[in-house]
């Protein structure tokens, strides 16, 4: 009979196993697109359409080296052995700030390439990933089914394009880096845009700007995105 200290030994490997033949599945695409990206397909889901997270970071991750892309958020998360029901794509940014149209670009080579769930394309950033995340749903909101931004903020002239999907805001009330207004002014502008859209403006209460990350290893977050779908466009024959 093996001893309990033996037992949990066991259990401890098979699951750094379990998670690390997960988290192997990672492979890096460059040169396909602006943004070179890690990206993770669902073992033997492969040629089964799927719902697409992709995970924008924040400017401490920006550079050449895309193992800095691992350090925080959604990668970190599987890396810890979180599972995703989809495939998850992690850009990385060389500098300045996420570009909608080349976030765009991504987006349709991995439509092109990649067995892409058109009804369930997601999209989470955090800090300057947030506003990106924020950026690229004011311009392109029928490209996306739902976007969560964490401690960011964004163009209020984007308020009535952001109003049309949903929305996650969520931001700590102690950051000194981006401060919470910034993610309240853009849920007040939504809102004023229209008062019935489908917004959350969450505050995190004692939180500052790092610890909001411990957000990508909880659950509320993904399953609030992975349970919006995007509805078909209805035609209205009666104003033919």
């Amino acid at each position: 009979m093996l001893s309990m200290k033996t037992t949990s030994y066991i259990n401890l490997l098979v699951f750094f196993l379990i998670t690390q033949f997960s988290y192997s599945q990672l492979k890096t695409v460059k040169d396909k697109t602006t943004y070179p990206f890690w990206i993770h397909v669902p073992e033997g889901k492969a040629d089964i359409n799927q719902p697409l997270l992709i995970f924008l970071h924040g400017k401490s991750l920006s550079g050449t080296d895309l193992n800095l892309v691992k350090r925080y958020g959604v990668l970190r998360a599987m890396e810890k052995g979180r599972e995703i029901p989809g495939i998850v794509v992690a850009p990385q940014l060389a500098k300045g700030s996420w570009n909608p149209d080349k976030l765009l670009e991504l987006i349709e080579y991995l439509q092109l390439n990649y067995c892409v769930d058109a009804k369930r394309i997601y999209i989470c950033g955090m800090s300057l990933g947030a506003y990106g995340t924020l950026h690229f749903a004011g311009k392109y909101p029928n490209k996306l089914t739902a976007a969560v931004a964490i401690c960011g903020g964004g163009n209020v002239k984007d308020s009535c394009n952001l109003s049309t999907i949903p929305l996650w805001i969520q931001h700590g009330d102690l950051d000194k880096i981006v401060p919470i207004k910034e993610s309240q002014k853009m849920y007040d502008a939504i809102k004023k845009c229209e008062p019935n859209a489908d917004v959350t403006f969450t505050t995190i209460k004692g939180a500052n700007h790092s610890q909001v990350e411990r957000l990508f290893h909880e659950d509320a977050m993904y399953d609030w995105l992975f349970s919006q779908v995007k509805q078909p466009v209805l035609y209205d024959h009666t104003k033919e």
